[in-house]
């Protein structure tokens, strides 16, 4: 084994490392689409709903230029389409994408490409699938109860290091607290202000995060951490090879936006509305407000127009994997409104400092 290979990290150091350091899984050329599937890639649908909530963005606001900012945009897919959806829609969109790879080539010259998203922007941040790649820790509950770091190798192997202790343990005992030998949790502070400093970038309009999600009264006991590869869930190990992702604690989000939020919201759920314009609802229910229908075309439609009735058939397929049960449907969208008028939400909007 190397050198690399033999050294202890914790999760979020090595996460970084394997993800976005020299050579690492998310700047290859072949981007998130190379291995797995997201909303975007799995229909234009998509992108189509994203170009209406847009458009309900650009009518709140009252104007015809809006600001669009995709935070963690693979290789612009998502801006792509919304250009494309909103072509002739009655209002001009100034498209950002927020990316850690460089610009691919061929991409639409009108779309930004930026590593942060801009100051002072009026319209729509969208942030789909990528609170789960906020690199974070794991901890794990030892024999004894005591919550302790867990430390890793690049070839996978993992142990338990020191007390998880400071901010990391307030967090934990806010939102994850582990309470059973065995119990393991992934550590989302790091996600908190990764998004905290995203919305505090927004001087009005919508922020959005979609992600696999769950709240504090539905932690998984052992974590959700897990690799990809190639279409395939593979065990999570950081060398570089494979995606790491684990699902994210939206109403740790949610609050480190509302100041004054308490644990105490522990029983927030897909559909609750937070303070401030806030919403938590599964993808399901937005897409479907959106007019994604996963409805098939009336039966008779195939004998007076067969060929518009495998094209509805069509879409009312993807609009069905869009929404299901167990699978994309399940995704959680959280949703924070900033007004337009300054500072209405009384929001602090200094940039967190992530320790």
């Amino acid at each position: 084994m190397t050198d690399e290979t033999c050294q202890w990290q914790g999760w979020r150091q090595a996460t970084e490392r394997a993800l976005y350091g020299p050579g690492g899984f998310y700047l290859r050329p072949e981007g998130p689409a190379g291995h797995f599937r997201t909303s975007v890639h799995a229909s234009p649908l998509f992108a189509a709903a994203v170009a209406r909530l847009l458009g309900e963005v650009a009518d709140e606001l009252g104007t015809t230029e809006v600001d669009l900012v995709d935070v963690g945009a693979g290789r612009g897919e998502l801006l792509t389409g919304v250009l494309a959806a909103t072509e002739g829609a009655g209002f001009t969109v100034r498209a950002y994408a927020v990316e850690r790879a460089p610009r691919p080539s061929g991409l639409d010259p009108r779309i930004v490409w930026t590593d942060r998203p801009p100051p002072g922007t009026r319209g729509l941040l969208f942030a789909n699938e990528w609170l789960d790649n906020v690199p974070v820790d794991v901890a794990e509950a030892d024999a004894e109860g005591t919550v302790r770091y867990v430390e890793v190798r690049a070839d996978g192997a993992e142990r338990l290091g020191a007390p998880v202790s400071g901010p990391d343990a307030e967090w934990l005992a806010r939102w994850w607290p582990l309470r059973e030998p065995g119990a393991r949790a992934e550590i989302g502070r790091p996600r908190d202000e990764a998004w905290a400093a995203a919305v505090a970038s927004l001087a009005a309009g919508r922020a959005v995060a979609v992600d696999y999600a769950h709240v504090r009264a539905s932690r998984p006991p052992f974590g959700s951490l897990t690799g990809f590869r190639a279409g395939r869930e593979v065990p999570p190990v950081p060398d570089g090879s494979c995606d790491l992702t684990a699902h994210v604690a939206l109403d740790a989000c949610e609050a480190a936006v509302r100041p004054g939020a308490g644990g105490g919201r522990g029983d927030t759920g897909a559909g609750a509305m937070g303070g401030g314009g806030t919403e938590l609802a599964s993808q399901r229910e937005v897409l479907r407000r959106l007019g994604v229908s996963g409805e098939r075309p009336p039966l008779a439609l195939a004998s007076t127009d067969p060929a518009a009735y495998v094209r509805r058939l069509s879409t009312a397929g993807e609009a069905a994997e869009l929404t299901a049960r167990g699978g994309l449907g399940d995704f959680l969208w959280l949703t924070r409104r900033i007004p337009a008028e300054p500072g209405g939400d009384g929001l602090d909007r200094r940039i967190p400092t992530k320790g």
